[in-house]
């Protein structure tokens, strides 16, 4: 037969009332059944420790309750803290320094591009930097005057999300470069006007262009243009020059070697009055021209320009940089004197890179040194290519070609303005004109810059040139030991 199941009467149990048992019986098995008597809602006693009486009886944990004490305390600490906040504003406000005087009305900020333009001379190049008198650092103060950037940010730039598209080196001019920040910009008068009165002639601001709030000078830019002025009596063939151990002229070049383990110094004769005139009315001939030109072309496409800077080793990637297009223009004639421009547009170019292009396509045609010197350059080996003059270079205009699509694909939802330089198309001819090509040409009449750039090279000491020769190869004397190529010691595979 099968199991019969019979329910018996319960048995007494102990005095608890929270707890009913019930017993249920089988011919082998006598099964005891706890149901708990508690509801649900119903509050459970509680002893005198803060345990659920009964619960612990049985040996299952007790469930803790939320103690009012616990969040008093955290209640009390919270009021601390806000208390404490209050006092850090009042300090604030009582700290506030004296000389920015009192708070001035607050005018609303919009993040602008902001379109200027400069000559570099006498100035270290273009970022801000402390105790620095560059380009950034005169705009800056004159945008504070001009209440574009109200005084109490003017204590640090980045208050206001300065960020400029191209940094230039020192004595870089640029006919157009780009800031972005968060520019105040008062109803009751034309703030350019306002900041250019403010400003030395040589720097100027052309406009602004209302932008998204995102908009980054440097990482939206996709490209620059950059243009080169150089006299084509680079060109000349290199002259014979004498070296001193003592200075025969108080302005003699001080010539030294590239060793420092056995320095030496030298004196060098700047050239004399016959050859500066000689250089002046040089005219290059067409193979010269035809030369150069096929040696900048060479730049063009992806390379690694590690050679074309300082402090970049062969395997960073870094050094790396796309060249789009590099066109050198027929002869123009300034002053009786012959020059070529050099247009350069590329993504991105790094410390001396084009200085350190124009110097490399200038020396292989002046030497007669085959082309295919240039190409060993972006390999590994480390060689001291020198700069040309930073009088020749300026910055013609970033460009925001994928921003400017990117505003023009959004105009028929909200309104938005582009970044086009051509709007001042006008007013940047000019500046150029007056403040850049004429400056260049002055100074060099004047200062002889190219001439003293010229003798210098003519008068190197050491081995580092001697990749120019007829054959085109790189020798290992020539090469250059930094700490960026310097080998380093392999640990040995033997057991000790």
């Amino acid at each position: 037969m099968g199991n019969v199941w019979s329910r018996s009467e319960p048995q007494e149990q102990p005095q608890h009332p929270e707890i009913k048992t019930e017993i249920v019986t089988t011919t082998t098995t006598t099964v005891v059944k706890e149901e708990s008597a508690f509801q649900v809602g119903v509050k459970r006693p509680v002893d005198d420790k803060g345990e659920v009486k009964g619960e612990s009886m049985q040996g299952s944990p007790a469930k803790k309750p939320k103690r009012k004490e616990e969040w008093a305390k955290k209640a009390k600490k919270g009021n601390n803290k806000r208390e404490q906040k209050g006092e850090k504003k009042e300090k604030t406000l009582q700290t506030r320094p004296e000389h920015l005087g009192p708070r001035e009305p607050r005018i609303p900020k919009k993040k602008v591009a902001l379109l200027v333009g400069f000559n570099g001379t006498g100035y270290q190049g273009m970022q801000l930097n402390p105790n620095c008198n560059s380009i950034e650092s005169v705009l800056f103060e004159a945008m504070v005057k001009a209440n574009a950037i109200s005084k109490d940010n003017s204590d640090d730039a980045k208050k206001s999300a300065w960020m400029r598209a191209a940094r230039t080196d020192k004595g870089v001019h640029a006919a157009g470069n780009l800031l972005s920040l968060k520019m105040q910009i008062p109803e009751d008068y034309d703030i350019v006007e306002r900041i250019n009165s403010f400003l030395p002639p040589q720097i100027r601001v052309w406009g602004y262009v209302p932008c998204i709030r995102s908009f980054h000078a440097k990482n939206l830019c996709d490209s620059r243009v950059y243009e080169y002025l150089l006299p084509t009596c680079a060109f000349m063939a290199p002259e014979k020059k004498i070296l001193t151990d003592t200075p025969t002229f108080e302005d003699d070049l001080v010539i030294s070697n590239n060793d420092p383990s056995n320095p030496i110094v030298k004196y060098a004769t700047r050239s004399t009055p016959e050859l500066k005139q000689q250089r002046h009315d040089y005219r290059a001939t067409q193979q010269q021209l035809d030369t150069f030109a096929a040696a900048m072309k060479i730049f063009e496409g992806t390379h690694n320009f590690h050679n074309y800077t300082n402090g970049k080793s062969f395997k960073e990637k870094s050094a790396h940089r796309y060249i789009m297009s590099i066109d050198v223009s027929k002869p123009m004639y300034i002053d009786g004197s012959e020059w070529v421009s050099i247009k350069l547009h590329g993504q991105s170019f790094i410390l001396h890179q084009i200085r350190k292009m124009i110097s490399m396509g200038m020396l292989v045609t002046r030497s007669n040194t085959p082309l295919s010197l240039i190409p060993k350059t972006f390999e590994e080996n480390k060689i001291n290519i020198p700069k040309a003059p930073a009088l020749g270079l300026l910055l013609e205009r970033p460009i925001f070609k994928v921003y400017n699509d990117k505003m023009r694909a959004k105009a028929n939802q909200v309104e938005r303005d582009i970044v086009d330089f051509d709007v001042y198309k006008d007013k940047i001819n000019a500046f150029k004109e007056e403040w850049i090509y004429k400056k260049i040409f002055e100074a060099e009449n004047q200062e002889h810059v190219f001439d003293g750039y010229l003798t210098s090279l003519d008068a190197h000491l050491g081995d580092d040139y001697k990749y120019l020769n007829p054959e085109g190869v790189i020798p290992d004397i020539c090469l250059v030991t930094t700490k960026y190529n310097r080998p380093t010691k392999q640990e040995s595979d033997d057991e000790e």
